[in-house]
């Protein structure tokens, strides 16, 4: 890195539940949707390639595709041929009443499949402090990472 060089925004990556029952497009919908009601993607980032997630995460490229492309139907995402895809100026136009909708409703489904895994609140909340000063790291942690880049 050169000096005044302006540092790069944290890494969007995605975490991928296995163990869920939740199919990966879904997990990879509610991903997006959170991120962007957290502040973590704004409009004009770009989420990374079909292929590089698919690449990184070892998954089918459709299953990247059907959820860009129910993302970019919602007017969430919006792809543009051979640049990218990219956060929508204003997403869906989502007010705030429905922005904390859908916050809720992502806590609520996370509260609820972490309870049935049998972790407790206490660890809950250890866990989505971790994970969200990794979000916020100056370096990258291990798992895949992908980093959003702004529109030209």
């Amino acid at each position: 890195m050169s000096y005044g060089a302006t540092p790069e925004p944290p890494p969007f990556r995605f975490r991928l539940d296995d163990h869920s029952g939740v199919p990966v497009y879904r997990q990879m919908i509610d991903q997006v949707q959170g991120a962007i009601a957290m502040g973590v993607l704004r409009p004009g980032d770009q989420l990374p390639t079909v292929r590089l997630v698919a690449v990184e995460l070892a998954i089918n490229p459709n299953t990247v595709m059907r959820a860009y492309r129910e993302l970019e139907i919602r007017g969430i995402l919006d792809t543009q041929q051979g640049t990218g895809t990219f956060v929508a100026d204003r997403p869906d136009g989502i007010s705030q009443e429905d922005r904390e909708r859908m916050l809720f409703q992502l806590v609520g489904e996370f509260v609820a499949r972490a309870g049935a895994a049998g972790i407790t609140l206490q660890e809950l909340a250890d866990g989505l402090r971790h994970f969200a000063g990794d979000a916020r790291a100056s370096h990258p942690p291990t798992p895949p990472q992908i980093s959003p880049r702004r529109k030209p």
